[in-house]
């Protein structure tokens, strides 16, 4: 190997063993499977409910477009079932960042951080001439003017 190979190998192991990318690495695992555990609440235990209520099991709905044995056939049931899979998803990743948002709320106001105190003003505004002039000047640099205390 050449060293232009071997600083390119060191260069891509030293990214790939950064935290973030190890982090996200995890987060896509952790992801699928999220997923699969969503997919089956929804197929396994919210299809089959809403099925008795509507007195249809949604992975079944299909239209076959034309005739014969080779005519396509659009399942959009399965459609419906990916879409409620997403609003299902979707609304468990918003509750787990909407807690995990107030729970950092909390902590902040208890130990007293976020709002932070306004820093001392350290500059002002001369009266004669309007422009930012030091906290403690007694004398406008800009105007000459005599500042009062």
């Amino acid at each position: 190997m050449s060293k232009k190979e071997n600083g390119f190998i060191s260069e891509f192991k030293k990214f790939i063993l950064r935290g973030n990318v190890m982090d996200m690495a995890v987060g896509v695992i952790v992801g699928g499977a999220f997923t699969a555990i969503v997919t089956s609440l929804n197929e396994d235990i919210l299809s089959p409910i809403i099925g008795l209520i509507g007195g249809t099991d949604f992975s079944y709905l299909t239209l076959t477009l034309g005739s014969g044995e080779n005519a396509p056939v659009l399942t959009y049931g399965n459609f419906i079932t990916a879409v409620i899979n997403f609003l299902i998803t979707a609304l468990v990743i918003f509750l787990i960042v909407r807690g995990i948002n107030k729970a950092n709320d909390r902590v902040s106001r208890r130990f007293g951080k976020g709002e932070e105190e306004a820093a001392a003003p350290t500059e002002k505004e001369c009266p004669y001439c309007k422009t930012m002039i030091h906290i403690g000047a007694t004398r406008c640099p800009n105007c000459t003017s005599q500042l009062e205390q």
